[in-house]
């Protein structure tokens, strides 16, 4: 129990949820503080006060009353940054300073979405050292793609929660680690099989974390041109994978090293971030300053608002992992963004199926046949050339005329470039592949260029769209996109195969194109509606 003198604090102690539990309005004997703040025999009246917390009383202990409210109110307590130019924030730390993050950031998601597609040029060898059917090989690609569906719902929300973002980014990349290791070393084809879908998974952090990290790190009329360079290295991830994969199966190391490679990037990855990376969510921030004021101050009422955030499992069930799939159901932008997206996303892990099927008719072995993969890489770089030094520029424009405010839709013409051009490359690809015995290999590889623009053409936009909607839950509507484009993901390359042999090459094409076609009208749709549709959004702006 604490003995308080002073009528005037009760509704202060109110507020500071400590419950009266006694009321002594006569004269009592019991106690009195003394000059050091102990409680001694008085007489006079007093009220006697008790915190609670889950149904149990406390006091402050050895006899010491209650301390003394803080004089100011307390907003006067509360940190934040100093205006725009604050130099803590960091938008306006050095370029230097930047950079460095981003780099570490930008290599460890590498690190990731290459390790999602190294494996599959060893799948037929893994099948003839298991004896089972390429399919069930095939789920070594399925279940990391799978993992990568699962973890960015927990990932995202997490960061944005009371650990920020570098903590969920260093634990991914550690766990990744651990299970590429795993997978190398793996005794039996189901151990290989587990310890893949648990890299992906928890290696999926940088779907949801990194980019939520640029835009911490960047504003809105710089933000273009970082996002473009990391889509334009994650979807090099596994476009180059494969081809690393295969010549590493075909020689005399063989197939573990796919995945020890992967174990040895992540490892790497591990170290740097650990030493390099910074964090960067701007409330996280603003915590450290608070406790940095506190300690050279002494005044411990000094706090920041991410401090009062409380975690608990039911917290992390119903906000945090719950948040993403709410979102999706109920957002369409989000809805229908993630599900072209999504298709987009599978026909790049199809493709791990479908260019070993079409060049072999060329004759082309011995990890040769991965080769045409670069012309897609190609067309990667065209896409992020393009929208770096064409059409962000463009989008800056708006923005200073908006006022410096979020022009989300004026990030859509790129994206329907870019699904324009998905269906050319895929008819192109599939026709002329179909006639190696009259159409050189040269043909079909070209028309990775097209399809290749188009993959990032399309993600780079989408994924700037999603974080400028949604800035406050950007992680989340980001984990959500995740969720569903890796579920497509790890889909395709199971059918990839039975499809493209009982269909052919070029009728499977044909299906994958007209689909393409049916999706060019989303972002046309959501550059006409989109603002309308923001307007009555509970999560967007």
């Amino acid at each position: 129990m604490i003995v308080v003198e002073d009528d005037s604090i009760s509704e202060e102690v109110v507020s500071m949820n400590l419950a009266p539990v006694k009321r002594l309005d006569e004269k009592d004997d019991s106690c009195e503080l003394d000059d050091n703040g102990l409680a001694e025999s008085t007489g006079i009246a007093h009220r006697v006060f008790s915190a609670t917390h889950r149904g149990q009383s406390f006091s402050m202990g050895g006899g010491k009353p209650l301390p003394p409210l803080p004089a100011l109110s307390k907003e006067a307590y509360r940190v934040d940054y100093e205006g725009p130019d604050d130099p803590y924030h960091p938008y306006n730390w050095p370029s230097r300073r930047k950079l460095v993050t981003y780099i570490c950031l930008v290599y460890t998601s590498l690190c990731v979405t290459m390790g999602s597609a190294v494996y599959s040029p060893a799948s037929e060898v893994i099948a003839k050292k298991y004896n089972v059917g390429s399919v069930v090989t095939i789920l070594g690609t399925s279940v990391y793609i799978l993992g990568f569906a699962s973890g960015p719902v927990v990932w995202g929300p997490i960061s944005e929660n009371k650990f920020g973002r570098k903590s969920p980014s260093i634990v991914s990349i550690f766990l990744f680690t651990i299970f590429s290791f795993g997978a190398a070393v793996s005794k039996d084809l189901q151990t290989l099989i587990i310890c893949r879908f648990f890299a992906g998974l928890t290696g999926s952090a940088p779907w949801a974390v990194v980019v939520a990290s640029f835009s911490d790190l960047y504003d809105n009329s710089h933000r273009g041109k970082p996002i473009i360079v990391f889509m334009f290295v994650t979807f090099m991830g596994p476009l180059v994978g494969p081809i690393v994969g295969a010549f590493l199966t075909n020689s005399n190391l063989g197939w573990r090293w796919t995945q020890y490679i992967s174990g040895i990037m992540g490892a790497v990855a591990l170290i740097v971030d650990i030493l390099f990376v910074e964090e960067t969510y701007h409330p996280l921030l603003l915590a450290y300053k608070a406790k940095a004021l506190r300690k050279a101050t002494g005044n411990w009422a000094i706090y920041a608002a991410h401090e009062e955030k409380e975690i608990n499992l039911n917290d992390i069930v119903t906000k945090t992992v719950a948040r993403p799939i709410v979102m999706l159901f109920t957002e369409p932008i989000l809805l229908l963004i993630s599900v072209y997206t999504a298709f987009i996303y599978g026909i790049l892990y199809l493709f791990l199926e479908a260019y070993p099927i079409v060049f072999a008719g060329y004759g082309l072995t011995g990890g040769v046949e991965q080769l045409p993969y670069f012309a897609l890489v190609i067309g990667l770089g065209i896409a992020s050339l393009s929208i770096a030094y064409i059409l962000d520029p463009q989008y800056r424009k708006k923005l200073l005329a908006n006022g410096g405010k979020p022009v989300p839709e004026a990030r859509l013409p790129a994206m329907i470039y870019g699904g324009i051009a998905f269906p050319i490359g895929i008819f192109w690809f599939t026709w002329t592949g179909n006639y190696p015995q009259h159409i050189h290999w040269i043909v079909p590889t070209l028309s990775g260029m097209f399809t290749g623009y188009s993959l990032l053409a399309i993600f780079q936009p989408a994924i700037s769209y999603l974080v400028e909607a949604y800035p406050t839950y950007a992680a989340s509507a980001l984990a959500a996109a995740t969720f569903v484009r890796s579920s497509f993901g790890a889909t395709f390359p199971l059918f990839a195969g039975a499809m493209f042999h009982n269909l052919g090459i070029n009728w499977a094409g044909t299906v994958i194109g007209c689909l393409g076609l049916i999706m060019v009208p989303v972002p046309i749709l959501f550059l006409r509606y989109g603002q309308q549709i923001r307007a009555r959004s509970k999560f967007g702006v």
